[in-house]
């Protein structure tokens, strides 16, 4: 039976997974174009979404770039994450590629570290969510 159990929960999936966590002024800016980033234009661009500037999406300042966006036009734009860090949970909308980990604004680190965001950077837990959960 142990061997039985073991195996199961081998075989579950997880979706929850251990990423970095930083911060970069420029998503804190609200009248940054969409222009300048990954998920601009294209079949899966913010901006045929009608979005122009960062400030213009639901969910600014709770913004990010992520490694989960490839380049441009990534099907993974516009995609809502939900960050975990101790007790603590946000949801980020994916505008541009990182190459490591999310880069979000320093509002959005500060409410996820309880008003840390001056560490840098956190180990977190990220799980892809609905998009309406960022507000798309």
């Amino acid at each position: 039976m142990k061997l039985f159990s073991t195996i199961a929960l081998a075989l579950i999936p997880s979706y929850a997974l251990a990423v970095s966590v930083g911060w970069d002024s420029g998503y804190g800016a609200s009248d940054n174009s969409l222009n300048n980033v990954a998920c601009s234009n294209g079949e899966h661009g913010l901006e045929t979404k009608g979005y122009t500037t960062y400030g213009s999406l639901p969910s600014f300042p709770y913004i990010a770039s992520s490694d989960v966006v490839e380049g441009w036009n990534s099907a993974n734009c516009g995609t809502c994450w939900l960050l975990t860090y101790n007790d603590r949970n946000i949801t980020v909308l994916t505008v541009d590629h990182a190459d490591v980990g999310f880069f979000t604004s320093e509002a959005a680190l500060n409410d996820l570290t309880n008003g840390q965001a001056s560490v840098g950077s956190v180990e977190a837990n990220a799980t892809q969510v609905d998009a309406s959960a960022c507000g798309l």
